[in-house]
């Protein structure tokens, strides 16, 4: 079972759209194919967050497509979300990982010793970057793909590349072994959000 729940995993994380608060959004890039949602929603009070993840779940759940709650497996256990995703400084994988059962569990790692703590941790799959560096933080900095190539090599676990992903540079990451692509600003940040999601829904069926 865990095997087939693996492969299912692998396949949600082709076009990984990340997002904040904004459900129309939301709801367009799930229109455009995004694969797998991510609520990253930073500085909310527990009780906003909680709403406002119940919410993006009705909408997510209405388009069959799995939704991963960023920093809180608490949350995302409560309102039976697919997941979390727990950056470097979010909190302990062992712990969210006892906490979540058997519900995904991502994680960020830069480097392959970071990579491999966090599979041996209990970690689900791996977001790796920023690959070309990212508007949404400003502290990123750029991963060499000849790293993430190694990373991809070096685990069992699917990893996903994040960071400055878009139309115009998806193809670069051809041949460095990802399962899929985190994206925030190349979809949210368009003006047509739909039609960005379906191009790079199929710019990235390409390039794997």
């Amino acid at each position: 079972m865990r095997n087939q729940n693996a492969e299912i995993l692998r396949r949600n994380l082709l076009l990984y759209a990340i997002s904040d608060d904004d459900i129309g959004a939301i709801e367009s890039a799930l229109r455009g194919g995004a694969t797998l949602l991510q609520l990253r929603a930073k500085g909310l009070p527990d009780g906003e967050l909680l709403s406002l993840a119940r919410r993006v779940k009705a909408v997510t759940d209405r388009h069959g497509v799995a939704l991963i709650i960023n920093d809180r497996a608490d949350i995302a256990v409560e309102i039976d979300a697919a997941g979390a995703h727990l950056g470097l400084s979010d909190g302990d994988l062992r712990v969210a990982r006892a906490l979540l059962g058997g519900r995904t569990l991502g994680a960020t790692a830069r480097t392959v010793e970071q990579a491999l703590a966090a599979q041996a941790a209990g970690a689900d799959y791996l977001g790796c970057g920023a690959v070309f560096g990212t508007a949404t933080k400003a502290d990123a900095v750029p991963m060499p793909l000849g790293l993430l190539r190694e990373i991809c090599a070096a685990v069992r676990i699917p990893v996903v590349a994040i960071g400055g992903i878009g139309r115009a540079n998806i193809a670069r990451l051809r041949g460095c072994g990802m399962a899929g692509f985190a994206v925030a600003s190349g979809i949210f940040g368009a003006a047509d959000i739909e039609g960005a999601a379906k191009v790079l829904r199929e710019a990235a069926e390409h390039v794997l």
